[in-house]
């Protein structure tokens, strides 16, 4: 999340909260005024209203003020909560003006006692009133999309509700003057129950979200994204919360065990940048669990085992034969180890390979010697390098596909002599066929130079002619 922006978002959000306050409390003194001057009940339910909105207003500006502050060692996920504990609070004060102003209502319905005495003033206070709420309404519902509050959520539909609060009251005005005395107290409970029904839908999508309802469709919607990233093989589970303004999850996904750690970190970044992307203002935990896909080949398991135990191997054949599987490869063992704990690591090894593809299957490891510690050795003297030019000439043309013998050199080591060198064949070759011309030239190089301990033949394309 940007924290610039949403620092701008909080203060656009603290700013019309206060706003809010002053003009509730102006407006209550204007109609507070007004009623009891034309003992108008639906005049004097509107101040009462207008009353309640400084509180809740108030109760707004401190609920916002405390929502944006990050999480601490009590509050693991923040404080957006608070915003809808203030939503709450207003419904709460929005059911007790209801329930006032219908008693009301129907006392003096009951006793005929509803004369009102319009006049002007009265009718001024509720246009201007009327004006004010219009704009309060339409700047807190911008305000609440735009930095998706849950408080000045709470406070738009409760200013929707003033609105239409004085707008009635005034029609009642007009009423009274022409005579109909009791459609004051008629309006009056006609509003409450409209600021009752307004109340309940706002108790229940402020319940909804302090149980952590998951916002309808969003949990699909991070799902799709998150199948949407390459190396996700599937997405298990979602989960979302709203937390205040924002959207908090988790989402698991599955990616291919036979991947290295450094891969699976990468994707699991990606899935979460991906989110973030798609919703900016949410957070989203993203695990990664490994798992065995339709797709794996037999190699790639037998090497995934193999570094499950630390253990390099190379070489790996692997056969059919007569229905059962045989696998053999070469073991690569710290050449200072001794027979008996290398062969333990080849059995756990074979054992672990059983386990995975079958007790019957047939598995022979051969232990290589691995140089642990770097070789020390210097460049070979000009007549050995000579030697080795020469012996790899010839025989490369013995091989008749691997030619252009360049690159080469020589190093001499306490393990004896370390040869590299570069050559060229023929693009269109398959590697397999390539591999076997270059093992054929270093035993032929071996059987010349018996002091050669190892070597590296880096086979390139030639290019070929147009």
């Amino acid at each position: 999340m940007n924290n610039s922006h949403d620092a701008e978002a909080n203060r656009r959000k603290e700013k019309v909260a206060l706003v809010s306050i002053l003009v509730s409390a102006l407006l209550t003194i204007a109609k507070a005024i007004a009623g009891f001057s034309t003992g108008s009940l639906a005049l004097l339910s509107d101040a009462a209203n207008s009353l309640l909105d400084v509180g809740a207003t108030t109760l707004t500006w401190l609920a916002v003020r405390e929502a944006h502050k990050p999480a601490d060692d009590q509050h693991h996920y923040g404080h957006g909560k608070f915003e809808s504990m203030s939503a709450l609070a207003e419904t709460a004060f929005l059911f007790l003006l209801s329930g006032v102003v219908a008693f009301e209502g129907i006392r003096r319905l009951s006793s005929g006692a509803h004369y009102v005495e319009p006049s002007w003033t009265a009718g001024g206070i509720l246009a201007v009133a009327i004006a004010v709420d219009a704009w309060r309404w339409w700047t807190l519902k911008k305000v609440a999309r735009e930095t998706n509050s849950e408080a000045l959520e709470a406070d738009a539909l409760h200013f929707s509700t003033d609105l239409i609060n004085s707008i009635f009251v005034l029609i009642a005005l007009g009423l009274a003057a022409l005579g109909y005395q009791a459609a004051d107290a008629l309006i009056a409970i006609g509003v409450s129950v409209y600021i009752a029904f307004a109340g309940f839908g706002l108790a229940r999508r402020t319940i909804a979200n302090l149980l952590d309802t998951a916002p309808k469709g969003l949990a699909e919607r991070v799902q799709a994204v998150a199948d949407s990233v390459p190396g996700v093989a599937s997405v298990g589970r979602v989960r979302v919360r709203p937390a205040g303004s924002i959207v908090m999850g988790e989402v698991e996904v599955d990616v291919s065990r036979t991947l290295p750690l450094e891969r699976v970190s990468a994707i699991r970044d990606r899935v979460a940048q991906a989110i973030a992307l798609d919703l900016p203002r949410s957070e989203f935990t993203v695990t990664a669990s490994p798992v065995q896909l339709d797709s794996e080949t037999i190699q790639e398991r037998i090497n995934l085992i193999a570094h499950k135990n630390h253990l390099p191997v190379h070489h790996v054949t692997v056969q059919n034969v007569n229905g059962r599987l045989s696998i053999s490869l070469d073991l690569e063992i710290d050449g200072r180890t001794k027979l008996g704990h290398a062969h333990i690591a080849a059995t756990r090894l074979e054992d672990a390979l059983r386990e995975e593809f079958g007790s019957d299957t047939e598995v022979e490891t051969h232990i290589e010697p691995l140089e642990i510690d770097p070789l020390v050795g210097q460049d070979a003297s000009d007549d050995i390098l000579s030697l080795v030019k020469a012996a790899l000439s010839v025989w490369a043309a013995d091989t008749h596909d691997i030619h252009d013998i360049h690159q080469v050199r020589v190093r001499e080591t306490s393990c004896g002599y370390v040869v590299n060198y570069h050559c060229r064949a023929d693009p269109l070759l398959d590697i397999a066929h390539v591999h076997a011309e270059v093992d054929a030239l270093e035993r032929l190089l071996r059987q010349e130079i018996p002091h050669i301990a190892r070597v590296v033949g880096h086979a390139e394309p030639a290019r070929l002619e147009a």
